[in-house]
């Protein structure tokens, strides 16, 4: 809350931080989402969770290029944040200037990015203006909290964290002894893992998503490491780059577990249409990411920036690193997908949905 935790001083890195090339190709997804959507007359933009706004500084930086396409629109950026630090290193990064507003206010700090669009801050999604919304979650969902079950011969029990009776100072995990209401309701009767971490706040946040998706348009990219369903065990801690013991000083450390895709599939309940989870190294070929980058060497002589641009290149997209750990899923209105089998019936004057970019394989014209 009160400390910068990203880059080499702090406890993670995150994808933006290595690359200019990932939010970019990320404000082409956005934009190109908006043109397959009918250009709507307003575009917010909503990133929770926005780190130190590397990653909204790229995307920014696509849509002042792409400017003249953009022209008619009416856009403005809306950050989720509720840590203090960091909304100070996003306004320094983003703004011209920023103006704080009054504690009482859903928005606690204003102001025009260096690109000339209004900015907004808000500690809570709920405080983020109704309408036609573009949403961006990138390292976000992984750090909401979970609870955490456990399949027993007397059935499923939830873990719990206790004081540990032999020493006072630290902490346990213990199985709860009867069943708690989380276990009720969270596990699914067909679950067939013996070990389940649900995150209801992810659960919240995406309905939330869905359902104003449904009711106004946009659309949301999710990016996160995770599964589909498959892991089990995957709360832990970091601290300075490093493995750290979860239950050891609470609030040192960066806590996460990997995202349940399937569990944000399932709470959509088919509001709106989804896409992935696909792995990062699959999404960002799609997008262009080698063209992009043969651009970019060709624009570099000394050979220090090359070797960084080609190590960054490889962290993204190796399937050991970065490629392989992460994950892109989309919530999209349903008219985005509709069969074309449908839109060839009689009196069907729609044209044919536009391919989903990122998703599918990239087709130059």
């Amino acid at each position: 809350m009160h400390r910068d935790m990203l880059g080499e001083g702090g406890d993670f890195i995150t994808s933006p931080e290595i690359s200019q090339i990932f939010g970019e190709l990320i404000g082409i997804w956005f934009v190109s989402e908006w043109v397959a959507t009918g250009k709507p007359k307003r575009f917010q933009l909503v990133e929770m969770g926005p780190g130190r706004g590397s990653l909204m500084s790229d995307i920014l930086r696509v849509f002042n290029q792409l400017k003249s396409l953009l022209r008619k629109c009416d856009i403005s950026v809306h950050l989720v944040e509720v840590s203090p630090k960091l909304s100070e290193i996003q306004a320094l990064k983003l703004a011209e200037e920023k103006i704080k507003i009054m504690d009482s206010s859903s928005v606690y700090m204003q102001g025009i990015t260096k690109t000339g669009l209004p900015i907004f801050w808000y500690r809570d999604l709920n405080d983020v203006p109704i309408g036609n919304s573009f949403y961006l979650a990138h390292e976000f969902l992984d750090a909401l909290p979970i609870h955490k079950f456990q399949k027993t011969e007397k059935g499923w029990r939830e873990l719990l964290v206790d004081i540990d009776p032999n020493s006072p100072d630290k902490l346990r995990f213990v199985l709860a002894p009867s069943v708690t209401p989380a276990t009720k309701a969270f596990i699914q009767d067909k679950e067939s893992r013996d070990h389940v971490e649900v995150c209801p706040d992810a659960g919240i946040i995406i309905q939330k998503l869905s359902h104003n998706i449904e009711k106004n348009g946009g659309a949301a990219l999710i990016v996160d490491y995770g599964h589909d369903g498959t892991k089990t065990d995957t709360f832990r801690g970091f601290l300075g780059h490093k493995l750290h013991d979860v239950l050891i000083a609470p609030g040192t450390a960066d806590l996460t577990a990997d995202v349940d895709f399937s569990y944000l599939r399932r709470v959509v309940q088919e509001r709106v249409a989804t896409l992935g989870p696909i792995k990062q190294q699959e999404f960002l070929k799609n997008m262009g990411i080698d063209v992009r980058l043969q651009v970019l060497l060709q624009n570099v002589n000394d050979v220090v920036t090359r070797s960084q641009l080609l190590r960054s290149y490889e962290m993204l997209m190796d399937m050991d690193k970065m490629g392989g750990c992460f994950n892109f899923f989309a919530l999209l209105p349903h008219y985005r997908l509709v069969a074309a089998s449908e839109l060839m019936k009689p009196n069907r004057s729609m044209s044919l949905p536009a391919p989903v970019a990122g998703f599918g394989e990239l087709v130059w014209k």
